[in-house]
């Protein structure tokens, strides 16, 4: 499906989120250093578990509302809200005021609003693209995060150290300026709504939401989606979460590029920056390819198979400090990022009720708000069974996914032979 082709709705968030998603990666790639440095390694870790806890109930509560009161409208609340957000962790870390804790909880509650605009944004795609054409649909969409995660990294290696405060200044603006484009340029595009009750009881909403998840943990393929996606995630998210501390820590002071006298040094944050610029790059690069490539082979393999690489590319990371073999490795663990870029938003859309997509699409993105809401542990773990086996601790829990993934499928076809 061409992008000429899509809705409108959708052309506008593309190109409009596409230039929230630079400033943001500008920044948040280097943020886990910088806790890491003001709170030291075990707190920081801990904070950033307990600010994730947030998420995963606003992530709920997100695709409940995206249902009942309409995708437009959550997705323009959480743009301005984490707008709002972005400013004040910009004036903790303004020339005037220098505050970590203030930063840490503006930092924590853009993540909230962060995790209300998702499920909303997904079921739109949902609402108004066919089943045939989702998956590339999602996977332009990623591409499009991911040219932001090439552009904003590299930006951001160069600037974030003396110029935090500008570009947290300029996340906020911008995010807020998208809210305000969703409002004046979209439309609502939720095609059912539940009646809801207004006896003014304050626990009804929640009580009915809870009903209704209910409904979907019964869903045992859908169950075990989620679980093998939690631990498969467990090594994804160590992206901006262990990956930057490891690589800062272990890398001084190397020669990337030497041609006579002439060489090019790197060391912590640019290593990083470069490492995750070339994540971005690959996505940007190859998600169409792949997830066309990965559409001839079974949904069954590729979540299977996607798993064991991660597991393999985690490995590498951790047996070297060479800039090189870094990118080696980064490129391994890329590969495993792409497989499942696309397919995974179809299956969900595929197996989840027109009348509940919000909360189907808010639920499998529990595997990312859980995910990352355990995944800061690997950080003071390291202070007290050392990089190595935190690396391998991880690859064991990528490699259970695996097995899980396995068995979701062998149930999901037992559920489709008795309907």
């Amino acid at each position: 499906m061409r992008i000429r082709d899509w809705d409108p709705n959708l052309k506008i968030r593309l190109f409009s989120e596409a230039m929230m998603n630079i400033t943001f990666w500008m920044f948040f790639p280097f943020l886990t250093i910088y806790f890491a440095e003001e709170f030291g390694k075990s707190k920081a870790g801990l904070l950033l578990v307990f600010s994730q806890l947030f998420s995963v109930f606003a992530n709920l509560m997100g695709g409940y509302c995206a249902d009942r009161f309409g995708r437009k409208r959550m997705m323009v609340l959480s743009a301005i809200g984490q707008g709002l957000s972005f400013l004040a962790f910009a004036i903790a870390s303004s020339p005037w005021l220098q505050s970590p804790w203030m930063g840490f909880i503006s930092f924590a509650i853009a993540g909230v609003f962060g995790a209300f605009y998702w499920p909303a944004s997904q079921a739109m795609v949902a609402d108004v693209v066919a089943e045939k054409d989702r998956s590339s649909v999602f996977a332009i969409f990623y591409t499009s995060i991911n040219i932001a995660v090439v552009i904003g990294p590299i930006l951001g290696a160069i600037f974030y150290a003396n110029y935090r405060f500008q570009l947290l200044l300029i996340a906020g603006v911008m995010c807020i300026l998208v809210g305000l484009i969703l409002a004046k340029w979209t439309r609502e595009t939720v095609t059912t709504k539940k009646a809801y009750s207004t006896d003014g009881k304050w626990y009804y909403f929640l009580t009915n939401q809870l009903k209704d998840y209910s409904l979907i943990i019964k869903d045992k393929t859908f169950l075990l989606f989620i679980i093998a996606g939690v631990l498969a995630g467990q090594t994804f998210m160590q992206l901006d979460l262990l990956i930057p501390v490891y690589i800062k820590d272990v890398v001084k002071n190397q020669t990337l590029f030497s041609i006579g006298d002439w060489s090019v040094a790197i060391k912590g944050e640019q290593a990083f920056g470069m490492v995750l610029a070339e994540n971005g790059f690959l996505v940007a690069l190859l998600t169409v390819f792949v997830t066309k490539w990965m559409g001839e082979f079974s949904e069954r393999n590729v979540f299977v198979l996607s798993s064991v690489v991660y597991a393999i590319s985690i490995v590498l990371i951790s047996q070297t400090s060479w800039i090189w073999g870094l990118i080696f490795a980064m490129a391994i663990f890329t590969f495993a990022e792409l497989m499942g870029a696309g397919l995974q938003q179809s299956f969900v859309s595929r197996i989840a009720p027109e009348d509940m997509r919000g909360q189907y699409f808010a639920a499998a993105s529990l595997r990312f708000t859980l995910s990352r809401t355990i995944a800061p542990l690997s950080i003071p773990l390291t202070v007290w069974i050392g990089y190595n086996w935190t690396f391998f601790v991880l690859a064991i829990l990528a490699l259970v996914s695996a097995g899980i993934y396995w068995v979701m499928f062998y149930t999901f076809d037992k559920q489709k032979i008795a309907g």
